[in-house]
């Protein structure tokens, strides 16, 4: 078992009005700030809402110190997606300096819209299908963007670059046992996996151009209107981008949900249309393995090991 201490995530930023108005001032020299908000968001950096006088409300987002790299590849990502017809938030700037708050932070246009998260709940089954039809729908055209390679992505592009899914599959697939074993779980387990990806690695071979994958698109970063019938007005948070098969993100994508949600499945598969690919059903589960594996790494790496025994008993069936 590793003996590392668990990963510490979503730094405690703490900054007075004073250090948001120098930020401030760097784009609007006459704005005043009226109020700091920290917004609820993922487990990775803190994000604040910043009010201004007379200008719409901007968004701060800081990185911890061990993930500084991830402002750049955030950066990075959104620029892709610059001519794409999704609505994602726009980079006023990025500073690594360290002059003003100890943390690389960017400074970005806030979106209309609620999290859809919060809305899910009032939603009857049509509405969950309608608004995650829209979700897949905007899904299709982030995988339309293409990169040279595939892999994940860092802050100035692919970082370890592979020539086809395969090579990065096989790789990523074996890296993450070893990880498990490492962090403590069942080595005949891990054997079992390894054995049951090498029986269906054939599947890997059908994504043959990179694409854009936002890897994390689920109902906390998907902003919608406010009021009546909900619609896709937003979508954030890149932080775990990849450049892959889009199989891959959609597995990702539906993983979390349970039979109770066919709504949103049916709605994210309706929305994202046809998938021309053999046994893309059969893909879907590997992919579903592979995301499993994954959590079950990060949970360990971040000292959250109650969840550790679920997401064992998962790989156990799914081996």
């Amino acid at each position: 078992m590793s003996n590392d201490p668990p990963l510490q995530l979503k730094p405690r930023l703490t900054i007075s009005v004073d250090q948001v108005q120098a930020i401030i001032r760097r784009m609007f020299p006459h704005a005043s700030v009226l109020d700091v908000t920290e917004l609820h968001g993922g487990e990775i950096g803190t994000v604040l809402e910043i009010v201004l006088t007379g200008l719409p409300a901007h968004i701060l987002k800081a990185y911890p110190a061990s993930l500084q790299w991830k402002m750049a590849k955030e950066v990075y990502v959104l620029g892709l997606l610059r001519d794409v017809d999704v609505t994602v938030p726009g980079i006023l700037f990025a500073d690594d300096t360290q002059s003003v708050i100890d943390l690389n932070y960017v400074l970005m246009t806030k979106l209309d819209g609620t999290v859809l998260g919060r809305r899910e709940a009032d939603l009857s089954d049509a509405g969950l299908f309608a608004i995650y039809a829209e979700m897949g729908a905007a899904l299709r055209k982030i995988h339309d963007v293409t990169l040279d390679s595939f892999g994940y992505i860092g802050p100035n592009g692919v970082w370890t670059a592979y020539p086809s899914n395969h090579a990065c599959m096989s790789a990523q697939l074996e890296r993450k046992l070893k990880e498990f074993c490492a962090r403590g779980g069942d080595t005949a387990l891990a054997g079992r996996l390894r054995d049951g990806v090498v029986a269906r690695q054939h599947l890997l071979d059908a994504a043959v151009i990179p694409r854009l994958c936002h890897y994390d698109f689920h109902a906390g970063n998907i902003l919608v209107t406010s009021q009546g019938d909900p619609h896709l007005s937003g979508i954030v948070d890149f932080e775990n981008a990849t450049s892959g098969d889009p199989l891959m993100d959609i597995a990702k994508a539906l993983y979390y949900f349970t039979p109770k949600d066919a709504p949103k499945r049916d709605g994210l598969l309706a929305g994202y249309g046809k998938i021309e690919r053999p046994d893309w059903q059969e893909t879907l589960r590997l992919y579903r393995l592979y995301c499993t594996l994954e959590l079950w790494c990060w949970m360990a790496q971040i000292g959250k090991r109650e969840a550790l025994a679920d997401l064992t008993r998962e790989l156990a069936n799914d081996s």
